[in-house]
Parts: structure tokens; sequence; C-alpha cells
């Protein structure tokens, strides 16, 4: 894409505002859900907030660099963030653990439905309506042009971002939330197993959660888009 020109650069600006939105309630989630459960590593190291910069200082290199990186190669964003925890904590109460790592992806869920309320709410005052075409920067379309154009768009990546980010971390393998949360469907000596055994397989569970989030992805994003404007026939 051409990096340079306003448009691009305007959306840059929309995508990386969203994506430190998304990231830092994803982990503040994380934070705040360890806090009620005991732990407050996080919530100490100032994590437990909406403040994107104790996010950014821990982590500099996947919410900056690698975020704008992939921006102006790709069109579109990827990084990361973490927050920091006791792990005797979490060997102690694995099931505390287990809800710490599902708040961070439920918050991201709650942002996307944020902004699929406020869509459904624009189209029902008829300033927003659905696109012919669906992409990321564009699941909802102002009536007329003008200053609301701004707000699809914001509002179209808001959705996407933290649809894709809560499918991802969903992903049942290590070292994704998924791979903590899921042992809340089982016992806790059986969950202790569990983590102990997948922590070894990160970087082989990183590669598989990126081999099977490109099957997995695009029938929910159909799906979401298809519950977004019932009737649009997204396919």
């Amino acid at each position: 894409m051409e990096i340079l020109t306003p448009h691009a650069l305007v959306l840059g600006a929309v995508w990386y505002v969203v994506f430190l939105l998304a990231i830092t309630a994803h982990e503040g989630a994380h934070a705040w859900a360890a806090k009620l459960g005991g732990d407050p590593t996080a919530f100490h190291a100032g994590q437990a907030s909406l403040n994107p910069l104790p996010h950014i200082r821990r982590e500099p290199f996947g919410t900056v660099l690698v975020p704008l990186a992939s921006y102006f190669m790709g069109g579109w964003m990827i990084g990361w963030a973490s927050a920091p925890y006791d792990p005797h904590w979490a060997e102690r109460y694995p099931r505390r653990s287990a809800w710490m790592a599902l708040a961070g992806p439920g918050a991201n869920l709650a942002l996307m439905l944020a902004a699929a309320a406020t869509i459904r709410a624009g189209v029902a005052l008829g300033v927003f309506t659905a696109p012919e075409r669906a992409t990321f920067t564009r699941v909802v379309t102002a009536t007329e042009p003008g200053t609301l154009e701004f707000a699809t768009t914001f509002l179209s990546v808001l959705f996407v971002l933290n649809l894709l980010l809560f499918l991802f971390n969903l992903l049942p393998v290590p070292p994704l939330d998924g791979n903590t949360a899921i042992t809340l469907l089982m016992s806790e000596e059986t969950g202790r197993r569990f983590r102990a055994f997948s922590r070894s397989f990160g970087l082989i569970g990183l590669l598989l959660a990126w081999f099977l989030f490109g099957r997995l992805f695009w029938p929910v994003y159909t799906l979401a888009l298809n519950l977004l404007h019932p009737g649009a026939g997204y396919g």
C-alpha cells in the first residue's frame, strides 16, 4: 500500500488507536481478574487500567514496532502485550488463573459487542447502512458522506479487530489464553497436569494456532457480518 498518502496515514492512526484500546482492555482485564483472585502482581505494575502506557513500556516491540510495521506492510495490524502474574499463585489456584485467562478475550468480546450495538443503533436511526461488500475497515457505511464516515471506519475496525483477538486468544493451545481457560472444564488436578504438559509446546502451539485460525476466522467473520446486518447475505 502507499504508506504516505493522507488517507493511509489517517487509516493507520485509526487502526493504532483501536489496537491500543483492544490490547489495553485485554491485558487490563487479565490484571483486574488476577487482583480479584488474589494476585496483585499486574495491579502493582499499573496494568489494571485502560492506560496503555504501562503495556507499551512492558512490551514496546509488540505494542509499537510490530503493529506499525504490519500495517504499512499488510494494511492491518497485529501485535501483542502481556501482563505479569505470580506463577505460584496460578499453580495454587488453577481455577482463579483460568478465570484470569478468560477475562482477556472477554474484554475483546465486550468491545466487539459495543461496536455492534453502536452500528445497529446507527442503522436504526438511518445514518448507517450495510455495505455492498464488507472489508475489515468497512463493515458499515454512512448513508451520507461527511464526518460519520470516520465513525464508520472506527467502528468497523473496532468490530473486526476485537472479533479477531477474541477468537485467536480463545484457541486452546499454548501459550494462548484458551489453553488455560479450557481447564475450567477439568478438575483442578487434571488442569494442573494439562498446563504442565502443554507449557513446553509454546512454539508448536503458536504455529498450530496460526494454522487453525485461518480456517476458523473467515466462517465466523462471515457469520458475524450476517448477524450484524440481517438479510445482507454476505458469503
